[in-house]
């Protein structure tokens, strides 16, 4: 079996356990039907918060078989599939005992108010993270807000469920299970957002070069701090980066797709669009400055898939990063196989590395087709204009879709449009890979 099954059946398997130790070792317990599903409802929920952070540590034995950011969305899901549990828990115990005081009342066990302040944090945890832009909270801030509670949101359900719940009063095996389960927890936790960051803070890399490729994009150049010692990626993985600037510049980690080529054995580039607070401060980064690097990541590679060989790539703005460093690849191993890339864009100044990409297509390794697109084209454009919808895709690949691979990369709406045409052009979803960049939409 591979890896990828086996973590899921594992994942399953410590969800159950709970249910089936209090199952096997306190049968008698038995009361109405409302009362079992309202505990076992308990019983799981808590068990997914005590694994979430195993799933947002960005282990690379959990990351690598799935990409991280289908890890990242389970872990959201499983957050909302969690809180939905633990709401239903006291409401299907009041059902089941007729005490509405469980829900509401006042003068109820220190343990019952311990739950509902859990309860309370786990839901606002979830409607923070599913509303953030709604709310105008940059990323950093949500993440501190985040990181600030998931210590209470891992220990309130737990310190709860030993003092209230009548398996882990009455079962020393389930007990333990709790014990070993909140520890892993807790010591993932502060892993990985204490012990490593300062591992890693100590090999940090510098910047060598910072070069401005269109009015609000920049690529900046990273070495190792020794040579020879750059970390291994694949084209089209991504790192996480923390830039240490000073003159008043801010530090905060952000991921960016790499751009270069593995080929380049002694430095590894970003290519960064300036799009928020932070990012508008790209340009005045300067070489000599240092970074603290926390990668690879990410599947999105033709290297993962060595059956494509004829791949079309289709590209909105900055989604042309971890295309241009799976091009720049096969331009170094003289790749044999054929590419098209379409690639959109507002207009003919927004198109990054153009100059680069035409060379590349002049070469016959790898075999490459460009196709540019532009929505609002300045005058004396005389290509391709408006969007790239299901007529150009069929057109631009001769009516041989299904028989090609298709790696798509760019804003949600190009994202969304480009899956929906593949589908009806019948290219099947094995044949069609893609990164969905940002971790919370």
């Amino acid at each position: 079996m591979k890896r990828g099954p086996k973590l899921i059946t594992l994942y399953m398997g410590l969800l159950l356990l709970p249910l089936a130790i209090a199952g096997v070792f306190n049968p008698q317990s038995y009361q109405t039907l409302l009362y079992e599903i309202g505990n076992g409802f308990a019983l799981t929920g808590i068990v997914i918060l005590l694994l979430q952070p195993l799933l947002a540590s960005r282990f690379a034995w959990i990351e690598r078989p799935f990409g991280l950011d289908i890890v990242i969305r389970f872990h959201k899901y499983m957050a909302i599939i969690a809180a939905c549990l633990l709401l239903a828990h006291p409401l299907l115990l009041t059902a089941a005992r007729g005490r509405i005081g469980l829900l509401v009342g006042v003068g109820v066990p220190f343990y019952i108010w311990i739950g509902r302040i859990a309860l309370v944090l786990v839901l606002l945890s979830v409607l923070i993270s599913l509303f953030q832009e709604r709310l105008g909270l940059r990323f950093e801030q949500w993440r501190l807000g985040h990181g600030l509670s998931a210590s209470l949101i891992i220990t309130l359900p737990v310190i709860h469920s030993w003092l209230a719940g009548e398996d882990l009063l009455t079962v020393p095996a389930l007990r333990w299970y709790w014990i070993v389960l909140c520890g892993a927890s807790i010591s993932t936790f502060a892993y990985h957002r204490f012990i490593r960051p300062k591992t890693l803070d100590r090999h940090r890399y510098n910047v060598i070069d910072v070069h401005k490729e269109t009015d609000d994009v920049w690529t900046v150049k990273l070495s190792p701090p020794e040579r020879g010692t750059r970390y291994d990626y694949l084209p089209g993985q991504f790192q996480f980066l923390t830039f240490h600037r000073g003159r008043g510049l801010p530090v905060e980690e952000h991921h960016w797709t790499i751009s270069s080529s593995p080929t380049e054995l002694n430095y590894v580039s970003s290519t960064i669009k300036a799009l928020g607070d932070f990012t508008s401060t790209i340009g005045e980064t300067r070489p000599g400055d240092t970074a603290t690097v926390h990668a690879p990541f990410g599947r999105f590679s033709y290297a993962l898939h060595p059956e494509d060989r004829d791949i079309v790539f289709v590209v909105g703005g900055i989604g042309i990063t971890p295309v241009m460093s799976m091009l720049r690849q096969m331009r170094d191993t003289r790749w044999d196989g054929s590419a098209l890339l379409i690639y959109a864009n507002p207009n003919q100044h927004r198109i990054v590395f153009r100059e680069e990409l035409e060379e590349m297509a002049t070469d016959s390794h790898p075999r490459l087709r460009i196709v540019h697109v532009l929505s609002r084209p300045e005058e004396g454009w005389s290509g391709e204009t408006g969007h790239v919808d299901r007529e150009k895709i069929e057109r631009f690949c001769d009516g041989r879709c299904a028989e090609r691979s298709f790696y798509v990369c760019g804003p949600p709406g190009l994202l969304k449009a480009t899956i929906e045409n593949l589908g009806a052009l019948g290219v099947p979803d094995a044949r069609i890979r893609i990164e969905i960049f940002s971790f919370l939409s």
